[in-house]
């Protein structure tokens, strides 16, 4: 017996119907209520990390750049946290009830075989984030390298395929880094995100005072002639439409996460210091950090990095951009690893677990040049962009069927079987009501984030697409089957 088939074991449901080899692993299994480990701490962790990524903050201070005022960006941050908090709680609580991932959560929607249009479209989007949020971190590390020694910058003039052979270099080993962790499995990120959360917390807080300090306690709330009246709560309410966005896709997969969670409890207190109160903070320090270097030089950042180096001494300018490098890394294992990691195993259950899914995640964003993606407005504007608009459909299918349709009703075992008359069977394993719903909103989400007519609401498409989704699945989803609420014990394996 091989090992991936070791971890593939032969159970029946709680009624006796038989498990299907082609649904049910190891990785995919639920995971049983006693030994859960994610506690209130870990669920912080996960948004310490995630928040403070460099991404994050170009995104952030970029708002300071088009006209807002430090009072303009704490509200939209406070409007959007509010927002995150709900979204996100809904989707913990129910990766907490059923212990099951991503992909076999979108069955209870659209069925046994449908989950698959979700996973790949949610797996899509992170492997292109994933090599793009690596590529930044290698970035940093190339600057930090050729800062310590001058020598390393011939070797940052050339290019093979886009990169620099330093490039090369420093990729290569923050992507094995990558590989490396997600390699011992679900534990190990735990404890690295254990371990990364205070130090991102303590270093952009520390780079926030000595700015702060250099500046003499001055710090312009705002640039040029910012946004007044309408004009500015427009913008403050894009800002936070756009900050939900960029969660829409750990919205969909948060479950992945939760489903280790001890209570609803530990979700609930890790989302309120994680989320609003850790995301005011972020807004903080972004006020900070670009008001106080424009009133040093006039000049709006675009990254922490632009502050990082101009950071005198040799070994603080190391330990800080260790430090940047370390919360990107930690928000790329969140954010844009473990769901293509379980999109794969879904997709390919006879061939791939955890640990071999992560690294075919990780192979697929390496060939597809990240920074050739990044570093192309088109690609990242309508490839990236159209992928990202579908995520609110897809999102409002699902939480409309979980919550609206089954009131958190769900049979756990039925999610793992192939049974003609099983729950989630529905109609050749999809479920067409689903569809049916998410074709038509997708389509209007697409149009208008990508339409240059509707450029004024591209900003709100995961949320004009999720309400439309919703609308539509709530009004045409069959309630004439009964709803059983069945827990996975009989089949579950333990938590990590």
């Amino acid at each position: 017996m091989t090992a991936l088939e070791d971890r593939r074991p032969s159970v029946r449901t709680g009624d006796g119907t038989a498990t299907s080899s082609g649904l049910y692993t190891y990785d995919l299994a639920p995971t049983k209520r006693e030994g859960r480990r994610w506690g209130a701490y870990n669920v912080f962790t996960l948004w310490a990390n995630d928040v403070h990524s460099l991404g994050n903050y170009a995104f952030a201070i970029g708002l300071f750049a088009l006209g807002l005022n430090v009072w303009g960006i704490l509200a939209a941050f406070a409007l959007a946290s509010v927002l995150l908090f709900l979204l996100l709680t809904l989707s913990g609580f129910m990766g907490h009830k059923t212990g099951v991932p991503f992909p076999v959560m979108s069955r209870i929607a659209f069925g046994i075989k449908g989950a698959k249009i979700p996973a790949i479209v949610r797996g899509a989007v992170a492997i292109a984030w994933f090599g793009i949020q690596t590529y930044l971190a290698a970035a940093v590390l190339s600057a930090l390298l050729v800062a310590m020694f001058p020598s390393l910058a011939s070797l940052d003039t050339n290019s093979l395929l886009g990169q620099s052979t330093l490039g090369w270099i420093t990729f290569l080993a923050l992507w094995a880094l990558q590989v490396l962790i997600v390699s011992y499995g679900m534990q190990m990120i735990r404890r690295y995100m254990a371990f990364a959360a205070p130090t991102t917390l303590l270093t952009t807080c520390a780079l926030a005072v000595w700015m702060f300090v250099r500046a003499d306690g001055s710090v312009s709330v705002s640039i040029g002639d910012p946004l007044t009246g309408g004009a500015m709560w427009l913008q403050v309410l894009r800002a936070a439409a756009l900050w939900v966005v960029i969660y829409g896709t750990f919205v969909l997969n948060f479950c992945d996460f939760t489903r280790s969670a001890r209570s609803r409890g530990s979700i609930v207190r890790g989302n309120v210091v994680g989320i609003p109160v850790n995301m005011l903070f972020f807004a903080v320090i972004v006020a900070v950090l670009s008001g106080a270097q424009f009133t040093l030089d006039g000049h709006v950042i675009t990254s922490p990095t632009d502050i990082v180096r101009t950071i005198p001494n040799m070994f603080l300018l190391a330990v800080a951009s260790l430090c940047l490098i370390a919360l990107t890394v930690a928000a790329n294992l969140l954010a844009n690893f473990v769901a293509p990691i379980y999109a794969l195993v879904n997709l390919f259950p006879h061939r791939l677990d955890f640990r071999r899914a992560g690294l075919v995640s990780a192979v697929l964003g390496l060939v597809i040049t990240p920074w050739n993606l990044y570093n192309s407005p088109v690609v990242v504007n309508y490839f990236l962009g159209g992928l990202g608009a579908l995520l609110g459909p897809l999102f409002g299918v699902i939480m409309a069927d979980y919550w609206l349709l089954r009131k958190s009703r769900v049979n756990v075992p039925a999610l793992y079987t192939e049974d003609t008359g099983a729950e989630y069977h529905y109609r050749r394993g999809y479920n067409p009501r689903a569809v049916a719903a998410f074709v038509p909103s997708a389509a209007i989400a697409v149009v208008v984030a990508l339409v240059p007519f509707f450029h004024a609401a591209a900003g709100f498409s995961w949320f004009i697409g999720a309400v439309i989704a919703a609308a539509l699945y709530a009004l045409i989803a069959d309630r004439a089957s009964p709803f059983r609420d069945v827990d996975g014990e009989s089949i579950a394996v333990a938590a990590e």
